[in-house]
């Protein structure tokens, strides 16, 4: 053997016996941290994340109407929305409730919902037909009368406007 082959094979072996004593983290999605994530976590005190049972039992001990943000952490729409519903949560903060459903760790609560694309936002209001809501009948249109018909109060009406429909800024509140 020539000494650059010798020297070639040594090199080869140290390099891999050099590998086999680095540290190997193994990857899971639970303890990767994002900064979306963090984002998201942040956010929980206006619109705090719900589980399926929870929001259950918000269905049954209600008194104000109820706005569900039924997002995913991987789609893009969905964190792309959260700040604009996390500053609507914090306008409307005692008028309305605003709760996140993450539909990943809640698939049977988003079935229930009828939840088929996303990122969807459910307005829930105690005088609406559950049936309804639970068949996804719930088109923009619709979304932004029942907010206009449970709130009858302009400033409202027109942060929601803005906040969801793409509305003009307030100038005043009342």
């Amino acid at each position: 053997m020539s000494p650059q082959s010798l020297l070639l094979a040594i090199l080869a072996i140290a390099s891999y016996s050099a590998s086999a004593f680095a540290p190997v983290t193994p990857y899971t999605s639970k303890t990767s941290t994002t900064t979306t994530q963090l984002q998201m976590a942040e956010e929980i005190k206006a619109a705090p994340m719900v589980t399926g049972e929870q929001l259950e039992t918000m269905l049954q001990e209600w008194d104000t109407p109820l706005v569900v943000d039924a997002y995913a952490t991987w789609c893009g729409p969905c964190l792309l929305m959260s700040p604009e519903f996390e500053a609507a949560a914090k306008d409307l903060e005692g008028k309305v409730r605003f709760v996140k459903l993450d539909t990943d760790l809640e698939p049977q609560m988003a079935g229930r919902l009828g939840i088929m694309g996303l990122p969807t936002l459910l307005f829930l209001d105690k005088n609406d037909d559950m049936e309804a809501v639970e068949q996804g009948k719930a088109p923009m249109a619709v979304l932004k009368e029942r907010i206009e018909g449970a709130l009858r109060k302009d400033s409202i009406v027109d942060l929601a406007n803005y906040h969801f429909f793409g509305g003009p800024m307030p100038t005043q509140l009342s």
